[in-house]
């Protein structure tokens, strides 16, 4: 749980060491480590939520592990990987720093393209705004492919009556 910036340098140096620099699997690996702490740590409650019963009655159905897993307790969890899904989705779309850090022409990500807009001879506006509109597109399809899973999770707790 430290700042990404206490993981700067370190990362730079073992990318540059290993050939890593500039590429998209770094960029994965970077964005994999900060976002698997966020999903544990948000999808552990939704698992606890599966009652172990349900799990029990279809194994002794006939049912193997991995079916279960399939078709009962994902299908129950669906809500909590949406939202987990759009959190860890927002965070290595925006995420600036890293990329701007970590990447020169190669693997440069949409934020880092927008920001070369604005050079020495002045900012070209008209290129930053459809850059920001193209960065923000895939942000709220994304949205509003997983808002259904999303409300349902949010819903779930609600008293009726």
């Amino acid at each position: 749980m430290a700042p990404p910036i206490a993981f700067t340098i370190p990362f730079f140096l073992f990318y540059r060491w290993i050939g890593l620099l500039d590429t998209v699997t770094g960029l994965v690996l970077v964005y994999t480590s900060f976002n698997l702490p966020l999903v544990i740590w948000m999808m552990q409650p939704f698992f606890e939520t599966v009652p172990r019963s349900l799990e029990e009655a279809a194994l002794v159905d006939g049912a193997s592990t991995r079916v279960v897993f399939l078709q009962i307790v994902l299908p129950m969890v669906a809500p909590g990987i949406a939202a987990t899904a759009i959190l860890c989705f927002l965070y290595a779309w925006n995420d600036f720093f890293f990329a701007l850090i970590l990447t020169r022409t190669n693997a440069r990500t949409a934020p880092v393209a927008v920001v070369n807009f604005m050079n020495y001879e002045g900012w070209e506006w008209g290129k930053i705004a459809a850059g920001g509109s193209l960065v923000m597109a895939p942000v709220l399809i994304f949205s509003l492919a997983v808002r259904r899973y999303l409300v349902s999770g949010l819903t779930a707790g609600a008293v009726k009556g």
